[in-house]
């Protein structure tokens, strides 16, 4: 079996760093796979650049300055939303030509157009998508924090100004999406059961097969390793109960950043004596700018693009925390989690199927800064430590290992090509 996994990006983000490591998964269980993305970052033989990087880049910059239109010239929402209006054809490579099964990820900010996605299902060739956020199941949002006019169908945007109207760009890529799913044999996989749940409920999609296969992890890349001897290598303390908290931009509010700043000056205030035992990690682009934040030290690593430096700091820690409001299957708990670190997070999205609550960390009431503030100090001095971690290096082997994940995909992959072969 031959599967061509297609992403905009090699390496940046959530969902190329998912979609890499699914072919690897692949590739280590007996699957020809490759990766076709539009950003390739490294030199390895199994991801494809589409090439055209100067008409790849006018394709982006066409997409942005429509939304850009749409929004009034504002800038407000202007990476929220993606209309897919203009793309590459890469049914013309020979990748594509010789693969079995196209496998779209996340393929937007002008990497193929509603159209081209057209085209390959014409090709006749299986498609299966995976869904890393709501988009393929909403107008153009990628989040939709607590509207649900995807129930039916999308209109009157509260990304677009004035609330759009009934035949605003929300209405319009419905409508494009609508014509383009309802015809087709586009299996869609979700990574949490939870967004599998929500794409059910989109008018687009009710009537799609959709599953829920989580995203595979390397465990022989992330694993424990001496906590002390991580800690001496990133040089923090250790003497201190060190908590990390991880986003590619810190300052994206939807990554929650004031509600762990506000919880820990609670728990400080409520356990006076944590304030010379307890220090903050941080990495993500912007991460200087909470140094001074914190009732606590805080020692600012900036944005890492190693892998292996990432395995060091999560060895390095204590706690995980991830106060995220909107959260599909965040890689990084899942990390966090190999390396036998217990996480903290709010009860959204995915994170409540990836931590059981106080068994391999604690759950959080949502956008509660007080319960943050609990389950960091229950994880650090109530609970049984050593348990809660083993219990969080159990989980991921069990649910996220790439034979567990790889087994699954592929039972998928098997379905499309027997659809595809029956309707021929």
């Amino acid at each position: 079996m031959r599967v061509l996994i297609v992403n905009t990006s090699e390496k940046t983000g959530g969902a190329a760093v998912a979609a890499n490591r699914l072919m690897e998964a692949l590739i280590n269980n007996g699957v020809k796979a490759k990766m076709l993305v539009r950003d390739k970052q490294t030199d390895s033989l199994t991801v494809v650049s589409a090439g055209n990087g100067w008409r790849q880049r006018w394709h982006f910059l066409w997409e942005r300055w429509r939304i850009f239109m749409a929004m009034h010239f504002s800038r407000k929402h202007l990476f929220d939303v993606d209309i897919a209006n203009v793309g590459t054809d890469i049914t013309t490579l020979p990748e594509f030509k010789e693969a079995d099964v196209i496998h779209l990820h996340w393929i937007n900010q002008g990497f193929l157009s509603l159209s081209v996605i057209q085209i390959i299902l014409q090709s006749g060739k299986p498609v299966v998508w995976t869904m890393h956020d709501i988009w393929p199941a909403t107008g153009i949002c990628h989040l939709t924090l607590g509207c649900y006019r995807f129930h039916a169908h999308c209109r009157n945007c509260k990304y677009l100004p004035k609330g759009g109207g009934d035949n605003d760009l929300s209405s319009r890529v419905w409508e494009k999406k609508q014509r383009l799913v309802e015809h087709s044999d586009i299996l869609f996989i979700a990574c949490s059961k939870w967004l599998a749940g929500e794409a059910r409920q989109s008018a687009l999609l009710g009537q799609q097969q959709v599953f829920a296969i989580p995203n595979p992890i390397d465990l022989r890349c992330f694993h424990l390793t001496d906590k002390q001897a991580s800690r001496r290598k990133e040089q923090l303390p250790t003497d201190k109960k060190l908590i990390l908290f991880v986003s590619q931009r810190t300052t994206n509010v939807n990554k929650g950043m004031n509600y762990l700043i506000d919880a820990c000056k609670l728990m400080v205030d409520r356990h006076p004596e944590m304030r010379e035992q307890l220090a903050m990690v941080l990495i993500g682009g912007h991460s200087e700018e909470f140094d001074n934040q914190f009732d606590v030290p805080v020692y600012s690593l900036g944005y890492i693009n190693d892998t292996q430096r990432m395995v060091e700091v999560y060895n390095a820690v204590d706690l995980f925390v991830l106060p995220s409001l909107s959260e599909n299957l965040p890689n990084t708990i899942m990390e966090a989690m190999a390396c036998g670190v217990p996480c903290v997070g709010f009860k959204v999205g995915g994170i409540p199927e990836m931590i059981d609550h106080r068994k391999n960390g604690y759950v959080a009431e949502y956008r509660s800064a007080d319960d943050l503030a609990t389950g960091i100090h229950w994880v650090l001095r109530e609970a049984d430590y050593t348990q809660l971690a083993s219990n969080a290096v159990r989980k991921v082997r069990h649910s996220y290992s790439q034979s567990a994940v790889a087994s699954r995909y592929m039972e998928v992959y098997n379905q499309a090509m027997a659809l595809k072969h029956y309707k021929l």
